[in-house]
């Protein structure tokens, strides 16, 4: 048919030469293979093998040419330049904050996440078959283990595929296609270079092969990778910025590196007691910093980092003296990263009509976390003891500033001193990842009685370990050098600690100390068999596949397995969710068959039944159609439920406590709002801890995904795609959201756990089944070509529009109002809009392309004094801009063996569109880190040789 022939034209000829284009190109189609038959393909979505490009499945392919085309360099930075990519926490940049308990599993790990489903409900195939989850986490894999460098394609199957592959394929499936044979040599090194210096990147690859299938009767391959991303500081660019009040964003810390003064509380004796008296206005300030006094030198020369802090927007006129430090942008936004990967396969022809091959696959990356120095407040972490004592060198100082504004009778001198600081000498808390990943194929493959087979058995393992790097002290000497004045946390630039407080620090250092290390393992057995029937239908003969999938999940994580148990001060240890070592069976058959009714209208039905140990039985099915009533239109559709269990860590997670530090939470008992606001009674702010951990009585998640789109091919050079899909989630499977907690507080009142005085002490916010999510959207892609000057050129749009996403915190209330377009914490950012627009041009030895991204803007998070009424920045904007980048690439192949492409990323230059969300709910300082790359302007180079 004139539409397929089309279809598989642009495959073929590879006039796909970005990232972003191939749509509805679902691998190769008929292919003569040497002994004069025709090669069956099986795609990513379908089990059954097929001779046509059939064009019922929306999948997108991305070849290695456009891959490298785009100076693409790892599965994270694919997933974030593609449109049908979720926006949440799944890259290094977005993930790199302080985390622990039930965040913990992101120390360097990259996620997919089609459709914003999450990185737990997107399948991640290797060569068609399932890798281990993280081992941290084992919950999702991670894309930094996969041999990004040896890829031949990338499969990507945009619709639910629960009856095909198991029950986490709720978003789609993404798979990652190696190469199956190569015979020759060949070298390549990569080198990302920005022009702001920071967050470079390079890699260096060998691929080796010998032996021909067809004629030697086997092939054995190898390739080697090596890659190195090295850190990005937030002060290494300029939009990394909290300290922009006017726009309603300033940072929430007052421990700064020239220490804040604090009220050391009513019951302790008076240096500033219960707090001083402002001889200006006779208000009460509890939190001051001597350089920020009426006539003082001011924050910012204490240097870097440094400012006033924002009373106003922070509603606590009682700190309008104190200053703040600027740690979103003092710490890593993007986490350095060094890998090496590695994959062999040996490929046996046994006869004429069987295979055999053996697969190895092993990565090893190594991820390091550097999180601001401390923030030390002696009265509240260590005690009285750990105050700055009158006998330190700088207690005159603090002294004499304070009494030469308030007056020397507010003071009592010879009193220690409780502040807030910034031990910039403790160093960067660094925390170090190190994953070995390896998974261990054996398979055979080949045609019986006309029916093609596929089995294989597999071992695949995640081991991650993290420890503890430089700034990280032994609680004890930490305070005792506070508390004997060895450590001054009052000196300005210039200034520095003695010879004795340094050496404190080294003797309490907890360098090398082991954080927690977990492993996830997976075997597997599987078997899939498929051919024709023997039966016939109008449109021609019915075929079918038959399968099993036999699998062994297994994960332990060793929480706290020190030595020394000494106290590490702010040391996120997990030994709360230690698990020995927990596994669960899965035992599972499939089936699916082909159904061609008639000439232009073809059928398939698929089943799976799934009997997981623990959550018994689940039967899936899928129903799709591709009706085709003129060649130059085609309809497709599908419909299909899936499942999903818990995770280990959601069911056996010991109970974690974590502080609320937020200034936006109020008692829902006495203000229904839940917001704070500390002008009306019963609105005053609360910081309980909130309680984190698995529940073992949880039940599994379920899912409906539908889809109804068109092709359409009116010319030889244009053809155009349109999906439309929606997926509701039921049972989902979160902590307890905050705001359902609020909202529905006399529903969850047992939650808010109160004292003997009925004051909330904590939230209960441990994993529940909550009511649900549903998303809908639409996925475009437009195919323009042409001849000009005796070349090539290509126009294509791919895009994404989310229109419906949804949620309901239990199933009995109506599903909120629509989030699209809005800010959501820490989870998937749903903005409207998302395309690219690339054009390519071919002539001769010499291919060219310009590729515009876009992502729409969206409404930002209200600041704290917005939200609580109390005040407005006078350059706050609600609505974040949206975020445009161009890149350019050129590529030569006229030198013999060699290849070479240059490309510019970020063309202009362009910064991220400013965000003024809360700096203690997610990484980015100004900017969001789950829409924006903060790189800059970057110059890449590839070089290809070929030598055998």
């Amino acid at each position: 048919m004139k539409l397929n022939k089309l279809i598989q034209a642009l495959v073929l000829a590879g006039l796909s030469s970005q990232v972003y284009a191939q749509e509805n190109a679902q691998q190769t189609t008929d292919t003569a293979a040497d002994n004069g038959k025709v090669e069956r393909i099986r795609v990513t979505g379908s089990s059954i093998k097929r001779t046509a490009l059939e064009g019922d499945l929306p999948i997108t392919v991305f070849s290695r040419a456009d891959i490298d085309a785009a100076g693409i360099t790892s599965a994270e930075q694919l997933l974030m330049q593609m449109n049908i990519a979720g926006n949440a926490s799944d890259n290094l940049a977005s993930n790199g904050a302080i985390v622990g308990g039930q965040q913990r599993g992101n120390n360097g790990v990259s996620g997919a996440n089609l459709r914003g489903q999450g990185a737990d409900a997107t399948l991640v195939l290797l060569n068609g078959r399932r890798v281990a989850t993280h081992g941290l986490k084992g919950s999702a894999v991670d894309l930094n283990s996969i041999p990004f460098a040896a890829l031949d394609r990338v499969e990507v199957l945009r619709d639910g595929a629960s009856a095909v592959y198991g029950t986490d394929a709720i978003g789609g499936v993404i798979n990652f296609i190696t190469k199956r044979d190569y015979t020759g040599g060949v070298v390549s090194a990569f080198a990302d270079h920005t022009e702001a210096g920071g967050g470079n990147i390079y890699r260096a690859n060998m691929l080796l092969g010998a032996g021909d299938i067809n004629e030697d009767g086997w092939n054995i391959f190898g390739t080697v990778s090596i890659k190195t991303n090295e850190a990005l500081r937030g002060d290494q660019r300029d939009f990394s910025n909290t300290f922009q009040p006017d726009r309603g964003l300033s940072p929430d810390s007052r421990g700064t590196p020239f220490a804040t003064v604090f009220n050391r509380g009513s019951s302790q004796p008076n240096l500033i007691g219960t707090g001083l008296i402002d001889p200006a206005d006779g208000s009460t300030v509890t939190a001051i910093n001597i350089l920020d006094l009426p006539g003082a030198a001011g924050c910012e020369s204490a240097g870097k980092f440094m400012g006033p802090y924002d009373d106003k927007l922070w509603s606590s006129n009682s700190s309008k003296y104190a200053c703040g430090y600027d740690y979103p942008a003092a710490a890593r936004i993007q986490q350095p990263q060094e890998s090496i990967d590695l994959i062999t396969r040996g490929s046996f022809r046994i006869n004429d009509n069987h295979d055999a091959y053996v697969e190895f696959v092993a990565s090893k990356v190594d991820v390091s976390k550097v999180f601001e120095p401390y923030q030390i407040s002696p009265g509240s972490t260590f005690g009285p003891d750990s105050w700055y004592p009158s006998t330190g060198e700088a207690y005159d100082r603090i002294y004499n500033g304070l009494a030469d504004y308030f007056g020397a009778d507010q003071l009592n001198y010879g009193e220690s001193i409780a502040y807030r600081w910034r031990c910039m000498d403790c160093g960067g808390r660094e925390i170090e990842t190190s994953t070995k990943s390896y998974r261990l194929l054996a398979a055979f493959e080949g045609v019986v009685a006309d029916w093609d087979y596929n089995v294989g058995i597999s071992r695949a393992s995640s081991e991650s370990e993290s420890t503890l790097g430089n700034g990280y002290y032994f609680t004890e000497p930490l305070q005792a050098a506070l508390g004997g004045g060895n450590l001054n946390p009052f000196l300005l630039p210039g200034e520095s600690q003695t010879a004795a407080g340094m050496a404190a620090l080294a003797s309490a250092s907890a360098f090398g100390v082991k954080l927690y290390g977990g492993e996830s393992t997976m075997t597997q057995i599987d078997a899939t068999f498929s051919g024709e029937v023997g039966l016939e239908l109008p449109g021609g003969v019915i075929q079918a596949a038959v399968g099993t999938d036999l699998r062994r999940e297994e994960y332990k994580f060793n929480g706290d397995e020190r030595a020394d148990t000494r106290s590490i001060f702010l040391a996120p240890f997990d030994d709360a969710n230690a698990l020995d070592k927990v596994s669960r069976n899965i035992k599972a058959v499939f089936t699916e068959v082909y159904l061609p009714v008639l000439d232009n209208l073809d059928v398939t039905v698929a089943a799976r039944y799934d009997k997981y140990d623990g959550f018994g039985s689940t039967t899936n099915p899928k129903v799709s159609f591709k009706y085709q009533p003129i060649e130059a239109l085609l309809f497709r559709g599908a419909f299909s439920t899936g499942f999903k269990v818990p995770s280990f860590n959601q069911l056996f997670n010991g109970v974690t406590e974590l502080p609320y530090t937020g200034l936006d939470l109020a008692d829902p008992e006495t203000c229904p709002s839940g917001v704070a606001n500390e002008t009306t009674p019963g609105c005053e702010t609360i910081q309980p801890d909130e309680i984190f951990g698995g529940k073992e009585n949880l039940k599994p998640e379920e899912s409906e995904q539908k889809s109804f789109g068109f092709v359409v091919v009116p010319t030889d050079y244009f053809n155009m795609s349109v999906d439309w899909w929606e997926i509701e989630r039921t049972n989902t499977i979160r902590s307890a959201s905050r705001d359902v907690l609020v909202e529905n507080y006399d529903l969850f009142k047992a939650n808010w756990i109160r004292d003997s005085s009925g004051k909330v002490v904590s939230i209960d916010r441990r994993y529940i089944n909550s009511g649900g999510t549903l998303t809908r959207g639409i996925e475009l892609d437009a195919n323009l070509t042409g001849e000009l000057a005796e070349g090539a050129w290509r126009v294509n749009l791919n895009g994404s529009y989310i229109s419906t996403f949804k949620t309901k915190g239990i199933e009995s209330l109506p599903y909120s109002e629509n989030l699209v377009g809005e800010y959501v914490r820490f989870f998937n950012l749903p903005i409207k809009w998302k395309h690219t627009l690339n054009f390519s041009y071919v002539l001769g030895d010499w291919a060219h392309n310009l590729t515009q991204v876009y992502r729409s803007g969206y409404n930002d998070e209200l600041p704290v004094s917005v939200a609580n009424g109390s005040y407005t920045p006078p350059l706050w904007d609600p609505k974040v801009d949206s975020y445009t980048t161009y890149n350019y690439s050129v590529s030569y192949k006229g030198i013999d063996n060699l290849g070479v492409t240059f490309g510019i990323k970020n063309l202009f230059d362009q910064d991220p569109p400013f965000t003024a969300h809360q700096n203690d709910f997610a990484a980015g300082a100004g900017w969001e880190t789950r829409i924006a790359d903060p790189r800059g302007r970057a110059y890449t180079l590839l070089l290809e040789y070929k030598f055998m």
